[in-house]
């Protein structure tokens, strides 16, 4: 398969980004929902940052919380190497060691990200807006706001995305018609649930939507089918695809939404991203039944795009390709992706090489 990665990878970094107040660093920018409004393609990126420290034994970890009546971002310190009962090792989290010397639970995330909107004429130069576009709140999203994904219905875009608190990872909805206003409508599907894709359009009298939940008991973090007749009230879920049971693949550690949907002539084209048992991030793509979505025709048999690049190779968190949103222009699906959990990059794949990468799926 020929991918074109854009020339000018990677479009948007840390660098490009200015801090929302003077004391946090960027650490990353990344994993962006994408529309077009107004002559303009429209990242909605997602925008990580920490509290600097000068000393490398002290971690400080942004987060809201309610004090007086109003959000106010707190930070918490930890100071490494007083804290033995916790395992700093992951970039992206603090974890809780448990008494048998394995990793435990999350008790914090080493960052807080936000919502930005970036701007763009050609598709491939943005200019990142100079403060952040949404906020997390104490009550929805206070250790932070993920992965949003855009879909437009009609003149509104709706905006779903991971919103994190202590009580885990759900996933709430914005809306907004300019970019510039928008309005929370709340958690629409409770923790531990991500990677939500909401289709652009009803099939059968109802809006779809992809979904993520992770069973603690047993299961698997696999990808669900769920209904909604007003897209904040979601139900008749469905187990959509399960995780390859084979130890060499690609996609055998956990499965997720990607990109929202795109209507074909041929079906739905589902890009969707799976990781492995080492946490290496590709993406892979679907093609599903235009009338009843829950049927897969075929699927690709290899990731149309895998971590190769340095940019997607090393970073904040490497080996990590992963995409929230990408546009069909003409016969060319164009994928916006995060790189390696820090930066904004851009790859142009021809809808007919994607579809014949696809295996037809039997049944």
């Amino acid at each position: 398969m020929q991918v074109k990665r854009c020339e000018y990878n990677p479009l948007l970094t840390p660098a490009d980004v200015k801090p929302s107040r003077p004391d946090f660093r960027v650490d990353g920018v990344f994993n962006c929902g994408v529309a077009r409004y107004d002559g303009q393609t429209i990242l909605l990126c997602r925008v990580a940052e920490s509290a600097a420290s000068a000393d490398p034994d002290e971690l400080l970890v942004p987060v809201v919380v309610a004090r007086g009546g109003q959000d106010v971002i707190d930070v918490v310190r930890y100071r490494k190497s007083a804290c033995p009962q916790l395992d700093f090792s992951d970039s992206r989290r603090v974890c809780r060691i448990e008494a048998d010397g394995h990793v435990g639970p999350t008790v914090n995330l080493t960052s807080l990200s936000h919502l930005r909107v970036a701007r763009s004429r050609d598709g491939v130069h943005f200019t990142i807006d100079d403060h952040p576009s949404i906020l997390p709140t104490a009550a929805e999203d206070g250790w932070g706001m993920e992965d949003p994904r855009i879909t437009q219905i009609g003149d509104v875009y709706y905006i779903n995305y991971t919103s994190v608190t202590p009580n885990g990872p759900a996933t709430s909805l914005l809306s907004t018609r300019d970019f510039a206003t928008f309005v929370r409508h709340g958690v629409i599907f409770a923790p531990e649930n991500k990677d939500v894709t909401i289709f652009p359009q009803k099939v059968g009298g109802m809006y779809l939507a992809f979904n993520r939940p992770v069973p603690k008991a047993f299961g698997a973090p696999e990808m669900w089918l769920a209904k909604s007749p007003d897209l904040l009230h979601w139900g008749e879920q469905k187990h959509f695809c399960g995780l390859s049971d084979d130890p060499a693949r690609w996609d055998n550690g956990r499965i997720g939404g990607g990109a929202v949907p795109i209507l074909t002539e041929r079906g739905w084209l589902k890009i969707y991203h799976a990781a492995d048992r080492s946490n290496r991030y590709c993406l892979g793509a679907f093609l599903l039944d235009a009338e009843d979505p829950s049927r897969i025709l075929a699927r690709t048999r290899e990731p149309i795009l895998q971590p190769e690049a340095p940019y997607e190779t090393d970073g904040f968190f490497g080996n990590v390709v992963f995409t929230c949103g990408c546009l069909l222009e003409g016969d060319t699906v164009v994928i916006y992706y995060g790189a390696a959990d820090d930066k904004i990059c851009r790859a142009d794949i021809a809808l007919q090489q994607i579809l014949d990468a696809m295996d037809p799926v039997q049944g």
